[in-house]
């Protein structure tokens, strides 16, 4: 016996013009189940959304309420960042990335998104022979849509059957062919949660200076690869990071995750020095500035949104400092995410579901924001549209670029209460699967 009736979510598929279930978006997948709620007053398993399931920091809070009450709302701020951001940016970056960048390649962003957006729009228009963005996946579906948007084309593959030295031969694959503008990923990996390796990170850093390929790379979930206590500012073992292995990164920090404080719309995008003073004939004759990293701020940023929320730069600022000081012990309370998982992973484990991406290399993924989720022999698509049938959400893993069969689930939105909730369903699926 199903939990929701198939009929009244097939109904309201319908109605919100989703041609098909299990190729639906994320926010689709949530409009869905917020409409199965209020229909149903059946509670779901938010297992689709990845919003952060913890109090914003309270550090970022006060920031920004004494910011706004100083009077900053009427005052545009300035376009790359106000100095104490971009100053404690650079700090922050060094704490806990071991990376030594300047002030002025710290530009605040109205989150990662945007950084993605601007990232990906200005390297596809260094060299117009480079009209292709590489996606390793599995990955955040709408990073690609933003490529489609701009009008760029598309080149992907499924990292987990490259792991390794195996990964060399792969990239090369592409960048050889001189089409590669830049290349886009994230480490902890949305979906899987893989943590790329030091190897790898090299590779990837080597063959982007070899064939001058931007990297992109995304730290949303930095220190959260919980195997390891990246805790301690200025202290090892740090975020592994690209950065420490090419001149030609930008890297994207977010403080939607790992500060919970994402309805803010908060980020930094960090261009390497050398980077973000190299020049571009292409942008000097489109734009009129050459340089990569005024050309990010000055043209693209400005086209935008005309700069960040003043207010979350002041909060930005605050958290960054608070940590890189000790005073503020983020990765501490970000860790809930892990144990939260682990507890799930045996629920599911116990119920006839496995890991799909279940392992980084020569040993299990961490536990963390995201994992993925398999039964049997049956694809994501069909498993999604069955789990929605008993009060589970999630999306296809199809839709990230994976070529294994499963689900991505997210552990932020569980509550204590979800696990015996969780339980119930799953005995329920089994008994009909």
């Amino acid at each position: 016996m199903c939990v929701v009736s198939p009929d009244i979510i097939d109904s309201i598929v319908k109605e919100l013009e989703i041609d098909d279930i299990r190729s639906a978006s994320i926010r689709q997948i949530g409009a869905v189940v917020r409409e199965a709620e209020a229909r149903t007053g059946v509670e779901y398993i938010h297992f689709e959304m990845g919003i952060p399931g913890l109090p914003p920091s309270a550090v970022g809070v006060k920031a920004e309420c004494e910011a706004l009450k100083s009077g900053v709302a009427s005052v545009y701020p300035i376009i790359d960042g106000i100095p104490e951001l971009k100053q404690q940016a650079s700090r922050f970056v060094k704490a806990f990335i071991d990376t030594d960048i300047k002030p002025e390649g710290c530009i605040p962003t109205v989150g990662s998104m945007q950084a993605s957006f601007a990232s990906l729009m200005l390297a596809s228009q260094l060299d117009e022979k480079r009209d292709t963005v590489l996606y390793i996946d599995p990955g955040f579906p709408v990073q690609k849509m933003q490529a489609q948007v701009i009008g760029v084309k598309i080149a992907s593959f499924d990292i987990a059957e490259y792991r390794g030295k195996k990964l060399e031969a792969k990239l090369e694959e592409y960048f050889k062919q001189g089409n590669i503008c830049a290349v886009l990923f994230s480490s902890p990996n949305n979906p899987t949660w893989m943590c790329l390796k030091e190897e790898e990170l090299e590779i990837i850093g080597r063959l982007a200076a070899k064939y001058d390929v931007v990297v992109i790379e995304d730290l949303a979930y930095m220190t959260m690869d919980f195997r390891r206590d990246m805790s301690s500012p200025f202290e090892p073992p740090y975020q592994p990071s690209v950065s420490h292995y090419t001149k030609n990164y930008i890297m994207l920090i977010s403080a939607s995750k790992i500060f919970s404080y994402a309805g803010q719309r908060i980020a930094v995008a960090c261009i390497s020095d050398s980077l973000y003073n190299r020049a571009y004939e292409a942008l000097k004759l489109r734009y009129g500035i050459a340089r990569f990293g005024a050309a990010f701020a000055y043209i693209f940023l400005y086209s935008f949104s005309s700069g960040v929320s003043h207010s979350a730069q002041c909060a930005l600022a605050a958290m960054f400092k608070a940590a890189c000081d000790g005073d503020y012990k983020f990765v501490g309370d970000i860790k809930e995410y892990a144990l939260r998982t682990e507890r799930i992973k045996d629920i599911l484990l116990r119920n006839g579901f496995s890991i799909v991406y279940d392992k980084d290399v020569d040993e299990p993924v961490s536990d963390g924001f995201f994992f993925t989720i398999g039964y049997k022999d049956m694809d994501g698509g069909e498993l999604l549209k069955e789990l929605l049938y008993y009060g589970i959400s999630g999306i296809d893993l199809a839709t990230t670029g994976g070529v294994r069969k499963g689900i991505r689930a997210c552990s932020s939105n569980i509550k204590l209460h979800h696990y015996e909730l969780l339980e119930e369903r799953l005995k329920l699926f089994n008994e009909k699967h």
